[in-house]
């Protein structure tokens, strides 16, 4: 593989790790503003503060990724933004309502508390909702049919779960007393669709997938790849072990976080394997939607000072604002 062909191969993987990264940052925080409405006021401010110093800087990830998209593959950017423009203004109102909730709801009188709350709550939901109908629709290739939105409806359904399941766990990991034992029931309840659900949908790609089905249904690939699937089952066994176990509430807070997002990161190293070469499923190859060797060039160079600049602060922010969550406080 020549440079020219290497490059289109580097932005993908860029693209993925920036995406990957923020399903799993966002993820946890957009699973506990959907949390929200099952707490107390006291419970609500604490699982606020949880994610204060975090929510949005992950959101970084996702300019990121969507920038990748449009400057190394603006092919790819045109085909899937006209596709999928509503999904994605959806999403945008949804994180929008979301930052102007987190900000009024402790300027608000305590008569409109509950408002923004629910704004919050609603804000987590719909671009939750949003990115699991869009995830639908780009494995199918942005194909139509029934069979394709029904596929489509099913994941924007399941990832809502899956964040919910992140986000408790995160709080188990963050909180202490009356609400990590609350944390610890919000996850044992989100595990079982989270789980029925991706039974589903493993089951359901092959079906309205014919690429993802002669990719991992062939010998001697099956054999290969069988490690994602019982890794990932293994993972949510052992998640749903520990929410079984006193020490979740002790020195091993952190555990079932870990293993959810061993299942994120499996995930997404399954769906990888089932694009590569495309870009766009079926319609567009990495090399086909990229733009010209000369301009990717000068865009890694920006991408090698960007990314680890993201990475490093990301790491200094985790670092700084480790441990157990606090008094709520907007000062």
């Amino acid at each position: 593989m020549n440079w020219a062909q290497a490059l289109p191969v580097i932005f993908m993987g860029l693209m993925g790790l920036a995406m990957l990264a923020y399903v799993v940052l966002d993820g946890y925080d957009l699973g506990v503003g959907l949390l929200l409405p099952r707490a107390s006021d006291a419970d609500k401010d604490t699982m606020i503060a949880s994610i204060g110093p975090f929510w949005d800087a992950n959101e970084t990830w996702l300019v990121l990724g969507v920038g990748i998209l449009l400057i190394a593959f603006p092919k790819a950017h045109g085909v899937i933004l006209t596709a999928l423009y509503l999904p994605v203004a959806l999403m945008l109102v949804g994180l929008i309502l979301r930052g102007v909730s987190f900000d009024f709801r402790v300027k608000a009188q305590d008569s409109h508390k509950p408002l923004w709350n629910f704004a919050f709550f609603a804000g987590s939901g719909l671009a939750a909702a949003s990115q699991g109908w869009m995830l639908g629709r780009y494995i199918t290739g942005l194909a139509e049919g029934w069979p394709y939105l029904l596929f489509a409806a099913a994941i924007a359904l399941m990832l809502p779960a899956a964040y919910v399941l992140l986000g408790a766990c995160w709080l188990i990991m963050k909180t202490e007393g009356e609400l990590q034992w609350l944390a610890v029931r919000w996850a044992k309840t989100a595990w079982v669709p989270v789980v029925l659900g991706m039974g589903l949908i493993s089951l359901a790609t092959p079906a309205v997938s014919e690429t993802v089905r002669a990719r991992w249904f062939v010998m001697p690939q099956i054999i290969a790849l069988l490690p994602i699937p019982i890794v990932t089952l293994l993972a949510l066994i052992g998640a749903r072990a520990l929410l079984n176990s006193h020490r979740v509430r002790g020195k091993l807070c952190w555990l079932p976080f870990g293993l959810v997002v061993t299942v994120f990161v499996l995930g997404a190293l399954g769906l990888a394997y089932s694009l590569f070469p495309y870009v766009v499923m079926d319609r567009l190859t990495i090399w086909q939607a990229a733009s010209a060797t000369e301009s990717l060039a000068v865009i890694l160079v920006g991408c090698a000072i960007t990314v680890p600049a993201i990475v490093g602060y990301t790491i200094f922010s985790y670092r700084v604002f480790w441990g157990k969550a606090g008094e709520l406080n907007y000062a």
